[in-house]
């Protein structure tokens, strides 16, 4: 009877052993996690990366013609001049994939443009010159009335937005991706209010507009 007690408090206290280095493991595990997260913190607030500072320089304008009459349609061939400012001391931004096209009152009028991968050190300043083009495009016969309205004014605000992803680099750390959106007012003024549409000779606009950028 002895033996077998003392068989069976001998399995107990093993239990407990192991009971107490699981748990120990665990607690370091949990620690370490801990740790990591509050460097990676303490990294980031130091840090404190900040949006890159996008300008429209310019917008040269080759064609834009509007259907009168239905199915309404609008042509755009431009090319606009788009440059990014890395505002910060110690991170580097990394354009992973970056998208650029014109919109006019929300409705995309030319096709997405892909801008070349492109690495912005500290301070750096990179520019873009894309082609953007739309051939026919439908839009809406509601929109018809806002470009008469334009043609009577003289100009037409279109958007050249940039939709992609970036990652921030300190030294050799990657962060994960982050989405980017910009957003740049373009206004494309066409001379005298009697000459409406369609554009014939080339026309560029120094514009030199900010954006606004959204991480």
């Amino acid at each position: 009877m002895s033996a077998k007690h003392c068989g069976h408090h001998h399995r107990g206290h093993h239990h407990d052993e192991r009971y107490k280095l699981n748990r120990r493991i665990l607690c370091g595990i949990i620690v370490f996690i801990v740790l990591v997260l509050f460097v990676i913190f303490l990294v980031w607030a130091i840090l404190h990366p900040t949006k890159p500072r996008f300008i429209l320089q310019d917008a040269t304008v080759y064609a834009f013609n509007v259907s009168t009459s239905p199915p309404f349609t609008i042509s755009t061939s431009m090319q606009v001049t788009v440059s990014s400012r890395n505002r910060m001391d110690r991170v580097g931004i990394y354009y992973q994939k970056l998208n650029i096209y014109a919109t006019y009152r929300s409705q995309q009028v030319t096709l997405q443009t892909l801008l070349p991968p492109t690495y912005q050190g500290h301070k750096e300043v990179s520019v873009w010159s894309p082609f953007l083009y739309g051939n026919s495009v439908p839009i809406w016969p509601r929109l018809m009335e806002a470009l008469q309205q334009d043609q009577n004014i003289g100009s037409v605000l279109f958007k050249i937005k940039i939709d992609g992803t970036i990652k921030w680099k300190v030294g050799t750390w990657f962060s994960g991706r982050y989405h980017l959106h910009v957003n740049c007012p373009a206004y494309i003024k066409f001379g005298d209010r009697n000459n409406g549409f369609p554009v014939g000779p080339v026309m560029k606009f120094q514009l030199v507009q900010g954006c606004n950028v959204d991480v």
